[in-house]
């Protein structure tokens, strides 16, 4: 009922909006004693003429009820839900307002007393665009008894179960992810050969890339990890007194908790977020596998721009492991990448040979680009 009041409401404005701007025409012509020469519509009255019809359009556009938030027009690839969420496109906040049961269940809490155990409702909210979220008066709920001796070492034998709530995880522990996919990153000890090692051309090693940035005359001091996952790139560059901080979501699993318990700094924030970094301050920014196909091409290009806003002149941008669908890499994606008039210092590609890639014709891209100094 809110929302028909709403649209009608609008449809009236819009409808005003119209009638003055021809009555503004009429006015002009019959004073004149000759027809006089096109005058312009003055350019505020043009502007809110478009705001409204571009709100009706939006408005037209929405399904109340929709849980998912993303758009069911066009046809997508069968990809996991939360992938897609995980890349919606969301420029401002407003979304929020687009799911008000999920929000009305986060706000519904007893002011100053204990948080609710609703982190995955935050989550939830957050995949859809509302973020930041709407700050609330209560107190975080902390595990019971957690360890009190964390290790400095970024690569521990273990994590300690005791620092994490488990309560919404279907694993207690992280032995129980271990032994569901040793590949998580949740075995520190297991990954500390990751970024190390030169197995094919997709590879680009830490040493190799610090030996680049030394030949360029350029420095590697602070960096961003764009969905690092446990932060196992952010460990390895912290050995070589490298500060990186890692942007990550607890997808059915404590990701942010991971990182904290490595010593790291983790970043809850998804794709569709504006990094929370201020402008030209970074010396590179890795874009891992959370970057890939799934995410729609005007999501990734607002992503790749907002990158080259916190990159300094001269920083890196590494898309390490990308992969598309090879027509697509070559139409889409590398103009798409193109546009940023980086210069390329590595461009490699290579089949992806999985039972996804082959049935996809899909294609692994490692990119290394260097921002220019100036433009």
């Amino acid at each position: 009922m809110g929302f028909t009041m709403g649209l009608n409401l609008l449809l009236l404005v819009a409808m005003v909006a119209t009638n003055i701007l021809s009555l503004y025409h009429l006015s002009s012509t019959i004073q004149a004693p000759k027809p006089p020469p096109p005058q312009q519509v003055p350019d505020h009255l043009l502007h809110q003429l478009h705001t409204i019809r571009a709100t009706i359009n939006h408005l037209t556009r929405h399904h109340p009820g929709s849980s998912s938030g993303v758009s069911s027009g066009n046809s997508k690839p069968p990809v996991p839900s939360d992938l897609v969420l995980y890349s919606h496109l969301s420029p401002i906040a407003s979304s929020c307002h687009d799911n008000p049961d999920l929000l009305h269940r986060y706000m519904n809490y007893t002011p100053f007393s204990t948080c609710p155990l609703d982190s995955d409702l935050a989550e939830s909210l957050v995949l859809r665009g509302c973020h930041p979220l709407p700050r609330r008066r209560c107190f975080s709920k902390t595990p019971t008894k957690p360890t009190s001796s964390l290790s400095q070492d970024p690569f521990p034998s273990s994590l300690p179960d005791s620092n994490v709530l488990w309560a919404k995880y279907s694993c207690k522990s992280f032995d129980c992810l271990n032994r569901f996919n040793p590949n998580l990153g949740f075995d520190p000890a297991h990954d500390i050969a990751n970024f190390m090692t030169y197995k094919s051309e997709l590879d680009l090693p830490i040493p190799q890339l610090l030996q680049i940035a030394k030949a360029a005359n350029s420095v590697i001091r602070l960096g961003l990890d764009v969905g690092g996952g446990t932060g196992t790139f952010a460990a390895r560059m912290k050995l070589y007194n490298i500060t990186v901080v890692t942007t990550t979501m607890n997808l059915g699993a404590p990701y942010n908790e991971a990182v904290a318990l490595r010593g790291l700094v983790p970043l809850h924030v998804p794709l569709q977020q504006r990094l929370p970094v201020f402008d030209g301050v970074l010396d590179l920014v890795r874009c891992g596998h959370a970057v890939n196909r799934w995410i729609p091409v005007t999501a990734l290009e607002f992503l790749l721009y907002d990158v080259d806003r916190v990159l300094r002149g001269g920083g890196y941008l590494w898309l390490d492991h990308f992969f598309s669908k090879g027509v697509d890499l070559e139409k889409v994606y590398s103009p798409l990448i193109g546009k940023l008039g980086y210069r390329k210092v590595k461009w490699a590609t290579a089949s992806k040979t999985d039972s996804g890639g082959l049935k996809n014709g899909e294609v692994y891209l490692t990119a290394l680009l260097q921002k220019p100094v100036s433009k």
